[in-house]
């Protein structure tokens, strides 16, 4: 087992703790000033000290956005599924497969040498971030209730409608796991073509050995005819 080297150790810690403080704290003032969440039969009032809500109307802000096709508010949901709602009910599942990928990061990084990479540190970091943030929600450490029943559930509030196409309601913990996930394509891509180009080089050296391997002989041939040569010139 290879040590990690100290400084992407404290890259990853870094963009994890800060990644997952900064999904709980806007989550907090969000659904303490919006209320939550939007149509419920007994919302829970908001303080309204901070964000405006639209028409008086917990758990939703007026437009912050409306610059088609774009629009953007706050709207307080409760989320019992994974990414853009998925799997409603599972949350139990999520949970614990939460636990699983935080192991398989940590893993990947310090035991099996991914931590050498700058890059791949930085992806896992946004992925613990958000896999953390929506853990804290999922084991209903938020401490939200709606009508007496303690939700386990993610808080989402970023609400967006590109054209007349409702996004799914996320929040900044959904933005880390997306973000970590394309730079580990991003990373597959490049090395894909690293492995490649190692391999086009491989061959082209195999094949430019092998090419000169018959003129060796030939030179050695030539060589050896040479003194034949002589002695015929001499007998002559």
């Amino acid at each position: 087992m290879k040590l990690a080297p100290a400084n992407r150790i404290v890259l990853f810690c870094l963009l994890m703790m800060a990644g997952t403080i900064w999904d709980i704290w806007t989550k907090h003032v969000v659904f303490r000033d919006l209320g939550y969440p939007y149509g419920i039969a007994q919302p829970v009032a908001g303080e309204h000290e901070i964000f405006e809500p639209e028409h008086l109307v917990e758990g939703r802000s007026i437009d912050y956005l409306t610059a088609p096709p774009i629009g953007f508010q706050l709207t307080t949901s409760f989320n019992e599924g994974a990414l853009w709602g998925i799997g409603q009910g599972y949350t139990w599942l999520f949970a614990s497969l939460s636990f699983v990928a935080i192991t398989g990061v940590v893993l990947w990084l310090f035991v099996f040498g991914a931590a050498e990479s700058k890059w791949l540190t930085v992806a896992l970091g946004f992925i613990s971030a958000g896999t953390l943030g929506n853990l804290w929600d999922r084991l209903a450490l938020h401490g939200c209730e709606i009508n007496g029943r303690t939700m386990y559930a993610v808080r989402d509030f970023l609400d967006f409608q590109l054209g007349t196409y409702h996004w799914p309601i996320f929040n900044f913990a959904d933005v880390f796991l997306v973000t970590g996930a394309i730079m580990l394509v991003i990373h597959s891509f490049f090395a894909d073509m690293e492995e490649r180009k190692s391999q086009h080089e491989t061959e082209g050296n195999s094949v430019a050995a092998d090419e000169a391997a018959p003129s060796s002989g030939s030179n050695e041939q030539g060589d050896d005819s040479s003194p034949d040569a002589e002695k015929l010139q001499t007998s002559a």
